[in-house]
């Protein structure tokens, strides 16, 4: 978790805020309200919400959404936009190790790569956290980057710029811990700031496997655009039924 904290705030929002926007987030939450058949009324939670990309979008497609996430910064910026848009979304502030409801909700989602930054015992929790959270024949849709996929095309560095300022990220794939630990370098307004990160990185079957255990009764897999999981899908979206 070291470097996790700082760099999920304002510096994520500064250097991804704008690619996560507009089209992409519409396209995103329209594969969510297909695959998790969601109607008007339905209860949602947005597990680590971010900034409310997703959550604010569900809402405003009537479902009634509750958002959390460990970031004030991320809250903030999710609230304000809400309140754009005319939406309402249940905002808290918390940790996906405490989800603090049960049996409340007949979905929960987790959505771009928001799990995966603890040990597999602490992950094992969250989704018997998850579980507990749902109502009965509820659904969960977790997604992340497609290991499979992603090793295919592994770059050790890449770098985005953002009005004169640059982050840079530096990778290596640990095959011993089956994740990829990343130190991302921030180089904005004449100063340097370092933010190493470790993702654990699942395959479908082996999370798939995490999710049985926890107490979902079947997994489905799916790719970015909703369709079924194949080898050339980028991202992978672990569908499962409570």
């Amino acid at each position: 978790m070291e470097g996790f904290d700082d760099l999920f705030g304002e510096t994520y929002l500064h250097f991804w805020g704008e690619a996560l926007s507009g089209e992409r987030s519409d396209r995103e939450a329209g594969v969510i309200r297909s695959l998790l058949d969601l109607e008007q009324g339905t209860e949602v939670l947005d597990l680590a919400c971010g900034h409310g990309r997703i959550a604010n979008r569900l809402a405003a497609g009537g479902a009634r959404v509750t958002g959390l996430d460990r970031s004030a910064v991320f809250l903030e910026r999710a609230r304000a936009e809400a309140a754009e848009l005319g939406v309402e979304v249940e905002y808290v502030e918390g940790d996906m190790r405490a989800i603090p409801w049960r049996g409340r909700f007949d979905a929960v989602l987790c959505w771009f790569t928001a799990f995966g930054y603890f040990d597999d015992d602490v992950l094992h929790e969250v989704l018997g956290g998850v579980r507990s959270a749902l109502r009965p024949g509820g659904c969960f849709l977790l997604e992340m980057v497609s290991v499979t996929n992603v090793m295919t095309r592994f770059r050790p560095e890449g770098i985005v710029e953002r009005g004169g300022d640059f982050l840079l990220e530096r990778r290596r794939y640990d095959p011993l811990r089956g994740g990829m630990d990343t130190e991302y370098v921030a180089l904005r307004d004449g100063r340097v700031e370092r933010y190493p990160v470790f993702i654990r990185s699942p395959t479908y079957t082996e999370l798939r496997d995490w999710l049985l255990a926890a107490g979902f009764s079947r997994v489905e897999g799916f790719g970015e655009d909703g369709e079924p999981l194949a080898a050339e899908h980028r991202r992978t979206l672990w569908l499962a039924h409570a």
